[in-house]
Formats: structure tokens, sequence, C-alpha cells
């Protein structure tokens, strides 16, 4: 007779199940068995579902548009410790299509000249964009350069803070044509 396996699921996704941190999705065959009465098997879709706490956090910031990098580092860094999740992840995403976030090292020549010149080369103010003749705007690069360095960050969050490096802070480039209020989410996932 061949042995059954069988495989305990620790960790599907994080759900809010009665503000408890431990839920029970019931599969089809066992018909809502409690958890710990038995394991999962290919034949069972019941699952224990761990939850991790998610703090959403959010702060506005002024820019001035055409290429402008902004070091966002102290309000990325204020969210966190603002919060009880001290291990885990944090996201940082800028609302729009015009505007990216990276890290790098936030100086004069860096942030004046080399990633102005970067991406003039990759996506130049006087190419032609056919979003502009669809939209009859003026920022066509802005959104091809957005797309290029991406809108969202993942850093990780050790015991309160962000291991960034001694030259390394998070930056909000915003390539716009025209100055903006950018809207920018830190959402922090642990414990």
């Amino acid at each position: 007779m061949r042995k059954r396996m069988s495989t305990v699921v620790p960790y599907v996704a994080p759900v809010h199940i009665n503000d408890s941190s431990v839920g029970f999705m019931p599969c089809r065959l066992c018909h809502g068995v409690e958890p710990g009465r038995h394991k999962v098997d290919r034949r069972c879709s019941s699952v224990r579902i761990a939850v991790m706490p998610v703090e959403p956090h959010e702060f506005q910031i002024s820019t001035h548009g055409n290429n402008q990098v902004l070091n966002i580092t102290d309000q990325v860094s204020s969210c966190i410790s603002s919060g009880s999740i001290t291990n885990g992840t944090a996201a940082v995403f800028v609302v729009g299509s015009t505007a990216g976030i990276t890290t790098t090292e936030f100086e004069p020549g860096l942030v004046n000249n080399d990633l102005k010149t970067l991406f003039e080369r990759l996506a130049p103010e006087d190419g032609r964009y056919l979003h502009e003749e669809t939209w009859h705007d003026d920022n066509g690069h802005s959104h091809v350069r957005a797309s290029l360095l991406g809108a969202s960050l993942t850093i990780p969050v050790i015991d309160g803070r962000m291991p960034l490096g001694t030259w390394q802070q998070i930056v909000l480039l915003d390539f716009d044509t025209r100055g903006r209020t950018r809207h920018v989410i830190v959402q922090v996932i642990g414990e």
C-alpha cells in the first residue's frame, strides 16, 4: 500500500479574520474541520493563514518637475518610525505616471547633472512621442522616463530602521514638465 504524502502549509496570504492572527479556510473534503485535526494533502485545499500586520502611511511633497530629484529618506524614515512594525518590508510608492523612486547618493553632481543627462539620452525631451500626439500635451518623455525608473521601491525594515548605506538615500524623481504636489505611500508589512 502506498503511503499518503501530506504537507502543512504555514503561510498563504495576509488576511484579517475576526482580528485574530491565524485564520482557517475550510476545504470541500474536510467541511470545516478545525486546524490541527488534519493535514493538508493533494486532495485538500484547507490551509492555515498567518496574518502579518500592515501599516499604511503617506505624505505629500511639492516638486518643480523637469527632472527634479528630491531626497525623501527622512519622510520615509518618519513613516516607519511612527508605526509599530519593527521588522519587515516597506514598499515606497509614488502616485502618478510621470515620477519614479529609487536609491542613490544624493550629491549635487549626480542629482543636478548625471541623472538628468542619463534620462535625456534614454528619452530625449525633444523626441517624437505618440503620447503627445494622442493627448496634445508635452510630457511623453516624462512618462517614458518614469516607466524606465519605476514608481516603487521595496526596502527592508530591521529593528525599526532601514539598513541604507552611508551614502544611500531614497529619492523621488519628478519627470513631468510642470511642478506638482506628489503623493507618496509607504506601506510597511511585518511584525
